[in-house]
């Protein structure tokens, strides 16, 4: 297949690659995973060039972080002139506009007609953990609840709060006390002799037994729930079981705090993935795709709920970063002006097009499934059992990066392909990074049935 951006020059990694992996292998601890095995030298949109001179489609975006793409000219020309001005005050220092400005203008885009206040961190588990103390505070209770298959960072708490256990949680206990795991739909797996709305009749139930059984609700402070899970597998709840969560919220005076960490800022179609939803989270935390790759984050939240946290209490080092706030400027004005929103609904009908295509090809595509432009495949060695195929996924993300595209797998097997391009991506590089991932697929399949 003749390539117009993808190009890989003989295998990975290449000569000045496998130089920097020796230098690697010395100086950083193997519990650093990594994907494609090279090293990038240069990015622009949604391509990603090598040491060694191959050029990548990028389906990744820095596992959702790119959604303005890599090296947006008016993101790089913001972070020139605010390293020209200063570079890092801190806030709890001497304050600086951009933070202000950028508070504001999440305060305007987030759901709800509420007045809302904005506080900013570094990290997107960061801003999960100060939205848990946010909640406790102003609740005065000290439980959090999650939710099966849910991933929230990798700090005590919010790995606590995360399901996944191998990688993220083997041998690191013990964990933070008072978090509580809630049932969560996986349609695709659900008993066969059950009708979809069976099964969400059911699941619905067992959150109102969840809050009978393991949890007394009022010792509750919030509800963790991310609007489409993503480490989880892209798993897509049911606008019903959301509205049934966020009732039980507000019938207990418990917290809805939403995860937008992965989901946010076009993702799905929209600047939030609970908008889909119609619901008003009481909170909402933020990272990724808001600077384009620069480390922030924050929690957007009712204006009663902020301020009950005293001077001091909130905050840290670099919280907020002046960098971090002119980058997340920058990406606001181009979601705007590039109409992102629009184009993460159309990526996603693109997508989920060819997806269906490859499903009626491979017996070994199990389930399609995605909001906006956050599309997976999940993988299976029986569309019958429904048993995982991870080792297919595995194949199909090494053929992918032979072929100069970049892919990743998700899911508590680590049988589902999750592609999260940047939005800013051509039509042609779409189709040209899909015809690979097809190409990659045939010669997945055609290894495991060699090897069968």
């Amino acid at each position: 297949m003749t390539r117009k951006f993808a190009k890989v020059n003989g295998s990975l990694p290449g000569e000045k690659a496998k130089k920097l992996l020796e230098r690697r292998g010395q100086a950083v601890p193997k519990g650093v995973s990594n994907g494609v095995p090279t090293f990038a030298e240069k990015a622009e949109g949604a391509l990603i060039h090598d040491v060694d001179g191959n050029t990548f489609i990028d389906f990744v975006g820095a596992i959702g972080t790119m959604n303005v793409g890599h090296c947006h000219p008016k993101v790089t020309a913001a972070l020139h002139k605010q390293v020209d001005q200063y570079i890092h005050p801190g806030f709890n220092v001497m304050m600086y506009e951009p933070y202000i400005e950028l508070a504001e203008k999440l305060a305007a885009i987030a759901p709800g007609e509420h007045e809302k206040e904005v506080i900013l961190f570094n990290s997107g588990a960061e801003a999960v953990e100060n939205a848990v103390k946010i909640a406790r505070k102003y609740t005065k209770r000290s439980g959090v609840v999650s939710f099966s298959r849910g991933y929230h960072g990798r700090t005590l708490l919010t790995m606590t709060m995360t399901s996944k256990v191998k990688p993220y949680k083997f041998e690191f206990g013990p964990f933070a006390p008072e978090v509580y795991k809630a049932p969560y739909p996986y349609n695709y797996r659900r008993p066969d002799s059950t009708t979809e709305e069976q099964y969400e009749d059911f699941i619905i139930g067992q959150l109102h037994e969840f809050f009978v059984n393991d949890v007394a609700p009022e010792s509750i402070a919030a509800v963790v729930m991310e609007p489409v899970q993503g480490e989880g597998g892209f798993i897509v709840p049911s606008k019903r079981f959301v509205q049934a969560v966020y009732e039980e919220c507000q019938k207990h005076g418990i917290l809805f705090i939403a995860d937008e960490i992965q989901a946010g800022f076009g993702r799905t179609g929209r600047y939030f993935g609970m908008e889909h939803f119609d619901i008003v989270p009481d909170l909402i935390t933020v990272s990724k795709s808001m600077a384009a790759g620069l480390p922030i984050s924050g929690v957007i939240g009712r204006k009663e709920i902020m301020e009950v946290s005293a001077p001091g209490e909130l905050g840290g080092t670099y919280s907020g970063s002046p960098l971090g706030c002119a980058a997340a400027l920058a990406v606001l004005d181009i979601i705007e002006e590039e109409k992102l929103n629009e184009r993460g609904e159309k990526l996603g009908q693109v997508v989920m097009s060819r997806f269906r295509q490859l499903a009626e090809k491979y017996d070994e595509i199990g389930d399609i499934r995605g909001l906006g432009s956050m599309c997976a495949i999940e993988l299976v060695k029986d569309r019958k059992t429904k048993e995982p195929n991870k080792e297919l996924t595995n194949l199909i993300i090494t053929e992918a990066n032979k072929r100069g595209l970049l892919v990743l797998s998700a899911g508590a097997y680590g049988n589902v392909l999750r592609l999260l391009m940047p939005l800013v991506i051509t039509d042609e590089q779409v189709a040209e990074g899909l015809d690979i991932l097809e190409e990659a697929m045939e010669a997945a399949v055609s290894q495991q049935v060699v090897n069968a």
